[in-house]
């Protein structure tokens, strides 16, 4: 018999990220607000489609908000 997985387990590091580090490996938060405006935009044409109303408008106001952070954001870097 064979054991799989035996043995020591790596302790954590006990580093942390700076405050300033938002990257979580799958892109920055400007790609994340960028696909989350894209999901809201196709979200809201599917509630359209299907004439839920207020799904649709929550979804409008999602993009909106994540069109807002990205020039938030924008603006800050500019400075």
């Amino acid at each position: 018999m064979s054991s799989t997985g035996g043995g020591r387990k790596r302790k954590a590091s006990g580093r942390r990220r700076p405050a300033g580090d938002e990257t979580g490996g799958e892109g920055g938060p400007d790609d994340a607000l960028v696909l989350i405006a894209a999901a809201a935009t196709e979200l809201a044409k599917l509630a359209q489609r299907h004439k839920f109303e207020v799904l649709d408008r929550l979804f409008a106001m999602a993009r909106l908000e994540a069109d807002q952070q990205l020039r938030v954001r924008s603006r800050r870097r500019l400075s």
